[in-house]
């Protein structure tokens, strides 16, 4: 069985630009991208914020510039889903099906995905109003009111974010109180341009096929339903992870992200490597993904200079 120097797991911006830069390092890397590759910007429409574009790209355009570029340098890339690995030993295993493949090096780009609400109307418009990055899509909802589901310090912030853009910001909390910490508590409640929907839920997304037009609405009160006209929700009720294939093995911190050595993409895994959306909880922005990616590759690079 070929034993690669390096398996990339993910096809996001970190793992893509781990290809590529494993790539031009003559790694000859394998990425194993699955069936739904490219990251969580496959649901995104147009990307603004991502460098290089001045006119903004869409999401899977990006994404698909990415694969070109690595297999351009040499990487092979395919798009199935991994079932399991074994990274405990000297040379890694990673099963896709039946079929098992062999590495020295493994880099784990399996992203994040943000939780929902499970609603088909929050999957409709997805990327067409509907999002779960504020710092990302804000600046497409300039002088428009907007939402923000949720209750604790990330809901809050978004939400206060969101007012340099939006008119008016309403936050959707599901209790009576907010879990936010007194400090953001009290930066919701006294700005003017956000309006707090204590024991509210949200049952539908409305909208015209092509974009977000409002809410409808529950109070889990009084059990009466309402809409409410607005151009875009932001859900801030948390990411998960995908750490299911590594879990137990690899160290996760308290929100459940895989840890790496601080400053660098280590692992507490000799020869497994860690970079993107996996790890980080705080920035999640395609730019700090392939910034990642690119760490990945250069530490899995040494690694096996020395290993």
């Amino acid at each position: 069985m070929k034993t690669h120097e390096l398996i990339i797991i993910g096809s996001g911006p970190a793992g893509l630009t781990a290809a590529i830069y494993a790539s031009r390092a003559n790694l000859k890397p394998l990425v194993i991208g699955g069936l739904k590759f490219g990251g969580q910007l496959m649901d995104t429409t147009e990307v603004e914020n991502f460098p290089g574009f001045p006119e903004g790209i869409m999401g899977p355009e990006l994404m698909q510039k990415f694969i070109e570029q690595a297999k351009r340098f040499g990487a092979e890339i395919i798009f199935k889903d991994v079932s399991k690995v074994d990274i405990k030993s000297e040379i890694k295993k990673v099963w896709v099906g039946d079929e098992v493949y062999q590495s020295k090096a493994i880099i784990l780009a399996t992203g994040a995905q943000p939780k929902k609400l499970g609603l088909d109307s929050e999957d409709k418009y997805w990327g067409k109003g509907v999002s779960s990055c504020a710092t990302c899509d804000g600046a497409f909802f300039r002088g428009v009111e907007i939402a923000v589901v949720g209750g604790g310090d990330s809901a809050v912030e978004e939400a206060t974010f969101l007012t340099r853009f939006a008119s008016k910001v309403h936050l959707i909390v599901r209790k009576d109180s907010l879990r936010a910490s007194k400090i953001m508590q009290d930066r919701a409640t006294n700005h003017e341009k956000i309006e707090i929907h204590w024991n509210t839920e949200v049952q539908e997304v409305l909208g015209d096929g092509n974009k977000v037009t409002g809410l409808k609405l529950l109070n889990n009160k009084t059990n009466k339903s309402s809409e409410l006209p607005l151009a875009g929700m932001f859900l801030a009720i948390g990411h998960i992870p995908n750490v299911k294939l590594v879990e137990g093995v690899i160290n996760q911190d308290d929100l459940g992200y895989l840890e790496t050595d601080s400053g660098s993409t280590y692992t507490n895994i000799d020869g497994v490597f860690v970079a993107g959306d996996v790890k980080d909880h705080k920035y999640r922005q395609a730019i700090t993904a392939a910034g990642m990616g690119c760490m990945a590759a250069i530490d899995a690079e040494r690694w096996l200079e020395t290993a």
